[in-house]
């Protein structure tokens, strides 16, 4: 019998309880410790694979949950059914071999887990475009059942007890059946959770880990009136506040557990309906997003300061005569100081500063000052 796609499933089939179904058909199934195929009908709801021993019964007899899949290949030993083919699914947990009833009813299997796995489109299958978007269809539901979604509704008994400190962000107003639902639907959010009793007067803690499907732990948690906590167990453990009773918890497993920390999605751009002026009709529309405000800059760091030039004198030369340098690779000039009458030196000496200073060469802004004070002093001495 072929499997048929989720749209086709029969009516009066309650399963409310599973995600949804997006596939579902007729699997021969056999696991590592089985010695003999069991027919059984399959159904992916979510990422698990349900199987029930006909596609009337309600309650499925296993599941194996595609969270720990590591890889599905095709497998070409031969059935007795020469158009049956089989395939292996690889868990972490060891391999389950699986027969499909054709070779097309294999490559729908293999591509729907794909798609609920990988949450992308196979490419590597052969697979017809219509069935290409139905599996880009089941991609896209998925992504929405994972997100997290609103808290389930309170309690039918709300929680009468005035609790003590400061209360822990795995608290959730859940009953013990929602508790195992969030557990169930969001496990990347952790396993443990706190929640109100079922009598409104106390507190438990629900968990869940993985052994051959989901197990839940449920413990309960009570206020003793002297002050603080107690976690009725069959030593119990007294906890002074409800932040020890959840380290308390995760202390005794040894780490397996994390506390369960839903967080709500937000929007990352804003959105607003607007309505068109000619036809009238709404949209949605995304405002413009915001030029990113950008730090001022900071002004420039002031620069070194040149220093003067110093002046150096060369042994070869004259004490007439004294050669400036600015640095070392900078070019030397040579100002020959000759004995001049101070009139005639003075025309001279300003001619060669104005020619200096017209060239752009530092050495006239640098000893200008200099040499007139010692003209000064001997025009006053010939006087």
């Amino acid at each position: 019998m072929a499997a048929t796609p989720s749209s086709t499933m029969r009516a009066g089939r309650p399963r409310s309880k599973l995600p949804p179904c997006y596939y579902e058909g007729y699997l021969e199934k056999r696991a590592a410790k089985e010695k003999v195929f069991r027919k059984l009908w399959t159904c992916l709801c979510g990422n698990t694979l349900f199987f029930f021993n006909s596609p009337k019964d309600s309650d499925h007899v296993e599941k194996l949950e595609l969270s720990g899949f590591l890889s599905l290949m095709d497998d070409g030993s031969r059935d007795r059914n020469l158009e049956a083919a089989r395939f292996t699914l690889r868990l972490k947990d060891g391999e389950v071999k699986l027969t499909a009833p054709s070779l097309e009813s294999r490559e729908l299997w293999k591509g729907f887990i794909h798609a609920v796995v990988e949450l992308c489109v196979p490419t590597s299958l052969n697979l017809l475009p219509g069935q290409l978007h139905l599996l880009g269809e089941v991609v896209e539901k998925e992504r929405r059942r994972r997100k997290p979604s609103a808290l389930p509704p309170a309690p039918t008994t709300p929680l009468h007890l005035p609790l003590l400190g400061e209360i822990p962000a795995c608290f959730q107003p859940v009953s013990r059946r929602e508790a195992e639902v969030l557990l169930e639907t969001h496990p990347d959010c952790g396993n443990l959770l706190l929640r109100p009793g079922r009598d409104g007067a106390s507190l438990a803690v629900t968990t869940r880990q993985d052994l051959n499907g989901s197990v839940f732990r449920h413990y309960r948690v009570t206020q003793r009136q002297q002050g603080g906590y107690v976690i009725d167990v069959e030593n119990p453990i007294p906890c002074a506040t409800l932040h020890d009773v959840i380290n308390c918890l995760l202390e005794k497993t040894s780490g397996t557990l994390h506390p369960f920390l839903l967080e709500e999605p937000y929007e990352e751009n804003i959105a607003y309906v607007k309505s068109n002026d000619e036809n009238g009709e709404r949209s949605l529309q995304w405002a413009p997003s915001s030029p990113r405000l950008r730090a001022p800059s900071l002004p420039p760091k002031p620069g070194r300061k040149t220093q003067p030039p110093v002046p150096c004198s060369l042994p070869s030369r004259s004490d007439s005569e004294r050669v400036y340098s600015n640095s070392p690779g900078s070019e030397r000039r040579t100002v020959k100081l000759l004995a001049r009458p101070p009139e005639v030196e003075s025309d001279v000496v300003g001619n060669r500063l104005q020619h200096l200073s017209l060239t752009g060469c530092p050495l006239a802004q640098s000893f200008s000052e200099e040499l007139k004070q010692k003209l000064e002093k001997r025009r006053a001495n010939t006087k």
